[in-house]
């Protein structure tokens, strides 16, 4: 069965947030200081989606990878990602924006996780958009967890149902590489994938209405063939 994108209601877009230290070694400045400027088009991308049609924006925000940095590094982005939450919550509800997390909370600051679960429960009445935040996550891990949480032997349904994201329609990764690095793998099986040469801080709305546009001129065939 195929189907044209401009029939749908709302899509569910995910990002994978690359090129924030490359944009800052770039101008000769401190990766911090791509991670900051990151944070601005977080912001940006937030308030574009809804006017785009997205229903639902999923960011990979920190993966469990991540850990891998430098330490300084890792806890820069812990301390954005506390400030984002302390700073932004209000505003998001103002915007009718409900946030939600996706990943480990177990190994993040103690702290964090507390702010998470308090944005989790103030937003969770909004309904304009629902924002999922991919902190200290990994697909292979999440696959793992929803196989060992089925009661019934595992299968497509079971799997998917377990899984904290629906399915993905549009996948976009900015920064130029062309690699999912262990973001959503189940959910985008039938997902549109844009690779966008723009780095993340340089991401404007425009550059995702372009996504969209691109998205809603495909035909999404899920295997059959093109329509006569």
């Amino acid at each position: 069965m195929s189907m044209n994108f401009a029939e749908q209601d709302t899509i569910h877009v995910a990002i994978i947030m690359d090129g924030n230290g490359r944009w800052a070694t770039a101008r000769g400045l401190p990766r911090m200081a791509g991670h900051r400027k990151g944070a601005d088009a977080v912001r940006r991308a937030i308030t574009a989606a809804p006017a785009t049609g997205i229903g639902s924006l999923t960011l990979y925000a920190f993966s469990s990878d991540n850990w891998k940095r430098p330490a300084e590094e890792v806890s820069t982005l812990m301390r954005l990602l506390e400030e984002y939450l302390r700073t932004q919550v209000d505003e998001c509800i103002e915007k009718h924006v409900r946030i939600s997390f996706i990943g480990r909370r177990d190994r993040l600051p103690a702290s964090i996780a507390r702010l998470m679960r308090e944005t989790e429960d103030r937003t969770r009445s909004c309904g304009r958009l629902h924002v999922r935040l991919a902190v200290d996550y990994s697909s292979r891990d999440a696959l793992v967890k929803a196989a060992e949480s089925c009661a019934l032997p595992p299968s497509r349904g079971t799997i998917s149902a377990a899984l904290p994201a629906p399915d993905v329609d549009l996948l976009i990764r900015t920064g130029g590489e062309q690699r999912l690095s262990d973001f959503l793998l189940w959910e985008c099986a039938y997902a549109e994938l844009l690779f966008l040469p723009v780095m993340w801080p340089d991401f404007q709305a425009a550059h995702l209405e372009d996504a969209v546009a691109t998205f809603r001129s495909r035909e999404r065939r899920f295997g059959s063939a093109p329509a006569a």
